[in-house]
């Protein structure tokens, strides 16, 4: 067997491995391990299995400390622990109050409010998921208790989580960025862009819906400026703190690693001032940081090792060579790659999807001349239409735990049809016009 046969074996065992749920780390170690041993076992034209494992042991030996001891990754525990901080002393619950509290009288205002509060948590958590769970636990209550639609009122929260990958500080973004060796601050800034666009549509389309037909958001009761600027006080300092890291950013003042560690210092410091952080709250802030990194650094080794089976297997150039003979235009193969990744979005986790897929589909980007920056942001957006595509939309079944047996899953699936036709348009306006996610970076 060719090691190209072995590569296209292998990877189709390592994709089932993953419908079956199996975690992610395992199978990309399991799968990396068993190619790497394989490739080396037919290099000479012989099968030689011992000369297989023993290049394989040597290699796993070395991968765990090499793959993660990077700088650069510092960035993760730190930005992880500004949101869950930022979670545990209730600053994400006065945030998603003030936007209610100012934006309720606009045409389906809840709903606008929450898409609103899903992108200023997402500036803070860094993840899709966290975004949907806990503005899932906050909006869609205050949403069905005013009587707005089930439909839109989880559908708001499951498609504005999704932002959670776009907006910086993003995980996918940081991920990305190593893999690829792009700037973790260039690919922040870019994301800017493109998430105010995402969002803006968002907010567009509720609030034409909302005008046309009324019954599905009704209006709430008016609320006093004194009211508003009370929960606008208790939000600022999460305001600033976003405020602080992305001017750091663009400016050139903090490096990436040193944004997520002000970060995380500020809103410890904030927690303290505001007596809002007890022992146990910490505890938990710091726990759920150790158990998030720990899985994505797993995560990462196993990715490293499979990066390394594909390149020796030769799938990568291979795919890359027969793409450039391909006697189409480059977007045509784009807009494969978008089929491909809302496909794979369908049953898949969307760090699954990056560390299985950029090992093959990033030589192809690079053969094609296209910006590795602008498409990391195009990337993202696949995935954020994945998070909310059926039958597994992971956002989704978030939402679904959040709410029981209020609502059903085929509701809330029928309430994210809308933003996925939204998020298919944004898309195509990030590839007409590339110069809405490069301008920013290209400034810095």
């Amino acid at each position: 067997m060719d090691p190209v046969t072995i590569g296209i074996v292998v990877t189709v065992v390592m994709v089932a491995l993953l419908l079956l749920r199996i975690p992610i780390a395992v199978v990309l170690v399991s799968t990396g391990y068993v190619g790497l041993v394989l490739v080396m076992a037919v290099r000479t034209g012989e099968f030689d299995l011992a000369r297989g494992l023993s290049t394989a042991n040597q290699f796993l030996s070395d991968l765990p400390y090499s793959s993660t001891a990077e700088y650069t990754f510092t960035t993760i525990p730190m930005f992880l622990l500004m949101g869950y901080l930022a979670t545990e002393a209730g600053f994400t619950r006065d945030i998603y109050q003030t936007a209610r509290l100012w934006l309720a009288r606009v045409p389906g205002g809840l709903a606008v409010a929450s898409s609103v509060g899903c992108a200023l948590f997402a500036a803070i958590s860094g993840s899709s998921l966290a975004t949907a769970a806990a503005m899932g636990r906050m909006a869609i209550p205050e949403m069905l208790k005013h009587g707005y639609d089930k439909r839109l009122a989880t559908g708001v929260v499951a498609a504005s989580g999704t932002l959670g990958s776009l907006i910086p500080p993003s995980i996918l973004m940081i991920l990305y960025a190593v893999f690829t060796d792009q700037s973790i601050a260039k690919l922040f800034i870019a994301g800017i862009v493109p998430g105010i666009l995402s969002l803006g549509i968002y907010v567009g389309f509720v609030m034409l819906r909302s005008k046309m037909n009324p019954a599905l958001a009704p209006p709430v009761p008016k609320v006093d400026m004194a009211e508003k600027m009370a929960a606008l006080k208790k939000s600022w300092n999460m305001l600033a703190l976003i405020a602080l890291i992305v001017i750091g950013l663009y400016s050139g003042i903090f490096t990436p690693s040193e944004a997520g560690a002000v970060g995380a210092a500020v809103a410890f410091l904030m927690c303290i001032v505001t007596r809002r952080l007890d022992r146990e709250k910490t505890r938990n802030a710091l726990n759920e940081t150790l158990k998030t990194t720990s899985m994505l650094f797993a995560a990462v080794i196993g990715a490293y090792m499979v990066t390394s089976f594909t390149a020796l297997t030769g799938i990568a150039s291979e795919l890359t060579s027969w793409a450039g003979n391909l006697d189409v235009p480059p977007v045509v193969i784009l807009l494969s790659l978008t089929v491909l990744y809302v496909f794979l979005g369908t049953f898949m986790g969307s760090i699954e999807i990056m560390l299985l897929t950029l090992p093959v589909v990033i030589p192809i980007i690079k053969g094609l001349e296209y910006d590795l920056i602008w498409f990391g942001i195009i990337m993202i957006k696949y995935l954020e239409i994945g998070m909310i595509t059926p039958p597994v939309g992971i956002n989704c079944f978030i939402i679904k735990g959040v709410v029981g047996r209020s609502v059903s899953l085929g509701q809330i699936f029928h309430g994210v049809t809308w933003f996925i036709v939204l998020d298919v348009i944004t898309v195509a306006i990030l590839i007409l016009f590339p110069d809405l996610v490069t301008f920013l970076p290209n400034l810095m």
